[in-house]
């Protein structure tokens, strides 16, 4: 793999610079902050700025409030910035201004003259930090049209400087990559943290284990045509192991789609001699319903007993079996890599599976243990709290901020390929 690097800007005259800053901050629910992982993951980046001189403007996006269908924009105190700036008010000591803009729920946000007035007061000293409006907001961010070079222009006539520490957010939208034509543009200390680690996915220390999962097989082809051949050895979990059994053993699970198995057979047949390093997880969970679990709704299932046109109800979890046995232990304890992008469970009242993994790949003292994914590390933070805090100081273990970064960067082939980083390269 040919070595590049990030220009970061650590080496750049930031002092009496304003400087826009685009993170992933996209934590909230409902109007509140759901985890403050990504939060705190930029704080580094952010008092870096302070100490070098620099007045910081933060961008984010907040949930899915443009209808791309339709066109129209949901303006919602549930997708607001101002949980995220309370929070980072109370963590930095700081007061932050959020700008009022005029919204409307048919073209979004379309005047930003008003945000000089603010910037003017960041410069004089009279505000300590700005934190733009929720970036789905603004007419043009994801549309790729003439409003989206507005956009570009406009926003950027706010600063001097462009950082992009917001590693999660990999598709190229206007504050993401568009407004890097106009600023000088460096990498954020998250973004390059996240970049170096994910160098670690394609050059192993080996042998490399995958474990992936997802709620639907055709949108994870792509990254799993590319890990399967990186990787030696790959774990499916979730609808992806599911619409694999039945693709192989010819047998339908309720729930699941045809798309999905179809997806899965052609993923099998496209993978060719790959095929053999996918691990078979021995023991299922079958479950009569997705919401409750009482006496005798549940059984476990042995893989390798399964007869063509057998039908089951809903599989929702490796069974913790799996986990103890012989053949499954040694796959995770002679990793030297393990890459997770997964939960076993299908719904919150399977975690059994999750849990037995997580346990199992964490007695593998000497792997490099790499977890990306929102999900996969709320599960990690929720099942197995002592071990999560530990691991936070053990070098072995890195915790993503962005799963579909990974696993984009993953299809495209190179920890480089990302538009939003390409940009950022020297």
């Amino acid at each position: 793999m040919e070595k590049k690097q990030l220009l970061t800007f650590m080496n750049a005259d930031l002092r009496d610079k304003v400087v826009l800053v685009r993170v992933d901050h996209n934590v909230v629910k409902k109007g509140k902050v759901k985890d403050t992982m990504r939060i705190d993951a930029t704080i580094p980046t952010i008092l870096h700025i302070y100490r070098k001189g620099g007045k910081p403007i933060l961008m984010t996006h907040v949930g899915r409030p443009y209808d791309k269908k339709s066109g129209n924009y949901t303006i919602s105190e549930d997708e607001s910035v101002k949980p995220i700036v309370e929070y980072l008010e109370q963590k930095l000591a700081l007061k932050i201004e959020v700008p009022a803009l005029p919204t409307t729920e048919l073209n979004g946000i379309t005047d930003l003259s008003k945000l000089m007035e603010s910037v003017v007061k960041l410069k004089k000293g009279e505000t300590q930090m700005l934190y733009l409006p929720n970036t789905r907001w603004f007419n043009g961010e994801e549309t790729k049209n003439e409003a989206s070079e507005t956009l570009a222009m406009e926003i950027s006539r706010l600063g001097d400087i462009f950082i992009n520490d917001a590693f999660g957010s990999w598709q190229p939208h206007v504050s993401t990559y568009s407004i890097t034509q106009y600023l000088p543009s460096y990498a954020g200390l998250l973004m390059e943290k996240e970049v170096k680690h994910l160098e670690q996915i394609f050059e192993p220390q080996k042998p490399l284990v995958s474990v992936v999962a997802g709620s639907k097989f055709d949108t994870k082809i792509g990254p799993l045509s590319s890990l399967i051949k990186m990787s030696d050895k790959l774990v499916l979990g979730g609808v992806l192991y599911n619409a694999y059994l039945a693709a192989k053993y010819n047998i339908s699970i309720e729930g699941l789609s045809a798309e999905d198995v179809e997806s899965a057979r052609k993923f099998i047949a496209d993978s060719g001699s790959y095929a053999d390093k996918i691990v078979e997880l021995p023991y299922i969970v079958e479950s009569d319903s997705f919401e409750e679990l009482s006496q005798g709704s549940c059984r476990t299932h042995k893989v390798s007993e399964l007869v063509p046109g057998t039908q089951l109800k809903y599989i929702l979890d490796a069974a913790v079996e799996t986990f103890n046995d012989e053949l499954i232990r040694s796959v995770f304890e002679s990793a030297g890599t393990i890459f997770v992008n997964a939960v076993m469970g299908y719904t919150t009242l399977f975690k059994d599976g999750t849990k037995s993994m997580y346990s199992l790949i964490d007695k593998n003292k000497k792997a490099v243990k790499l977890f990306g994914g929102g999900d996969t590390i709320q599960e990690f933070k929720d099942l197995l709290p002592g071990i999560w805090m530990k691991a936070h100081n053990d070098t072995n273990y890195y915790f993503f901020t962005g799963g579909g970064a990974i696993l984009d960067a993953i299809e495209q082939g190179s920890p480089y390929s990302m538009k939003t980083v390409q940009v950022l390269l020297r």
